[in-house]
């Protein structure tokens, strides 16, 4: 396994983190085609056997039981001074007033019940999943400030957003003193490059570490253009983020099925082996639903591209609209959650 520091921080983390959205009771949240907790639990023996120390959930996965999964194994398999465990926060719990959000009170509502679902004294990583447009922002970061002193979270991260809104946020932390984060989770693959244009340069220039969701965009990468699978007939937001551009994504898929032809490996080997060998990517977020899908990702670790396969594999890209940021909305003393992921 290869390890690097998580942006100008003192925390090393494996090149590859579990992504733990695949894990949960199916049906509870998003998602249909989650794994229950005894097919889950193979997934971070072999990802600890393999040297990754780096695991990310969310409050919002599967209502919470992904937190509950993650925890319970990880206390089972794993020393907790050597692991380092991400969560995220924003996604409403309830259908009711304050439950939700990045309010001083949901944030630390929200890190107690983490807290509790992972059965852990501490969060190595706090994430907030979206940006909260109708919370202060100087609320949200003096909030989030106090929960690292209060020794309940040790690092602050950050997820898709505008880059301009999580400068702002960096900034306000700043000029008060208050912790700022020290990673962004955006989309970043080979079908969906628009993070390039100005958050990873950001971060790049300011030392944020980039750990990407989907990197993969969700299995497309790794398969036959027709082929289908339970995830891809059920999984409705991967249709919202990738039907529009379908027929300019095909082309990139094929580059990718071709290079994967020629030397003979796995399609997900070269989709990660482009994204990791890119300027500023810390760790991608792997999904595992199959031990091929770790075995994959770690042997991705020692594949170099050539320049000329890399232009073959970015050459088809076209700019895409802007997808994967959230809408928080509240009406009625209701709150509804619009297009949240990752």
């Amino acid at each position: 396994m290869h390890y690097t520091h998580l942006g100008h921080t003192g925390l090393r983390v494996s090149r590859i983190c579990l992504g733990c959205m695949s894990f949960g009771v199916g049906g509870q949240g998003t998602h249909e085609w989650t794994l229950d907790e005894a097919a889950s639990r193979p997934f971070f023996r072999q990802a600890l056997e393999a040297g990754i120390n780096f695991f990310d959930t969310a409050n919002m996965y599967s209502a919470g039981t992904s937190e509950d999964y993650t925890g319970r194994a990880l206390r089972d398999f794993a020393r907790r001074d050597e692991i380092v465990v991400a969560t995220k926060v924003f996604g409403p719990w309830r259908n009711a007033p304050n439950t939700g959000g990045l309010s001083r009170k949901a944030l630390f509502e929200s890190v107690d019940a983490s807290l509790r679902r992972l059965g852990m004294d501490y969060i190595d990583l706090y994430q907030i999943h979206r940006f909260d447009r109708e919370t202060p922002v100087e609320e949200t970061m003096e909030a989030l400030h106090d929960i690292v002193k209060s020794g309940r979270v040790r690092y602050l991260g950050a997820s898709s957003m505008e880059a301009w809104r999580f400068a702002k946020m960096q900034q306000v932390a700043k000029e008060n003193g208050w912790t700022r984060f020290v990673s962004m989770q955006p989309q970043v693959n080979l079908v969906y490059r628009e993070e390039e244009r100005e958050m990873i340069p950001l971060c790049i220039d300011q030392g944020v570490g980039v750990i990407p969701w989907s990197p993969l965009a969700r299995g497309m990468l790794t398969r036959d253009w027709d082929e289908k699978t339970t995830r891809s007939d059920t999984d409705q937001f991967s249709k919202m983020i990738y039907g529009k551009t379908a027929e300019q994504d095909r082309k990139v898929v094929e580059a990718v099925s071709a290079i994967a032809a020629e030397r003979d490996i796995p399609r997900a080997q070269v989709a990660l082996a482009w994204l990791l060998g890119k300027p500023g990517i810390t760790a991608p977020i792997i999904g595992a639903t199959k031990a091929r899908h770790l075995e994959d990702a770690i042997a991705a670790l020692d594949v170099t591209l050539s320049a000329a396969e890399v232009e073959r594999l970015e050459a088809p890209y076209v700019p895409h609209e802007v997808v994967g940021m959230a809408r928080l909305s509240r009406f009625d003393g209701k709150v509804s959650l619009l297009d949240q992921e990752g």
